[in-house]
């Protein structure tokens, strides 16, 4: 029992001390380089928590989707993501087509299941959302439907 409380107690020793995360979204730059040809069209997208910047093991992002500009329909293989609709209405994505979505609605995708969103209105999308289990796009497994593009 002893020999077990030591190493537990070296091991708290040695890890770093965890520290609180805080920024504005007004800080946090707009993602560059998103292309239409991996699913992102006309996408306004912030990685407000991630890996890089508060060293996490998920993300959280705000996306605001222009009338016309959609996430094509896409899967993450090593991650859950939800999306929650802040303002305004379109249609989601799902495995079987399109389905109406609009403000206060919460969308929960499990890891290697299809989704995206389109807005379809004439007016901004906003979406708040995250990943839960990877910190990056590339830890995420994204991949966008082939045929949808």
């Amino acid at each position: 029992m002893q020999k077990t409380k030591r190493k537990i107690t070296r091991a708290r020793a040695a890890a770093k001390p965890t520290k609180m995360h805080r920024i504005n979204m007004r800080d946090v730059p707009k993602v560059a380089g998103l292309k239409r040809k991996d699913g992102w069209v006309d996408m306004q997208v912030q990685f407000l928590i991630d890996k890089a910047s508060a060293g996490a093991d998920h993300v959280i992002g705000w996306t605001v989707l222009k009338p016309g500009a959609r996430h094509e329909r896409h899967r993450h293989h090593n991650c859950d993501e939800f999306f929650i609709v802040l303002k305004g209405h379109g249609h989601i994505y799902t495995d079987d087509g399109q389905a109406p979505s609009g403000e206060g609605d919460i969308v929960y995708s499990p890891r290697k299941c299809w989704h995206g969103f389109n807005n379809t209105s004439n007016e901004d999308v906003v979406l708040v959302w995250g990943w839960m289990g990877a910190g990056s796009i590339e830890a995420s497994g994204y991949e966008v439907a082939p045929d949808d593009h």
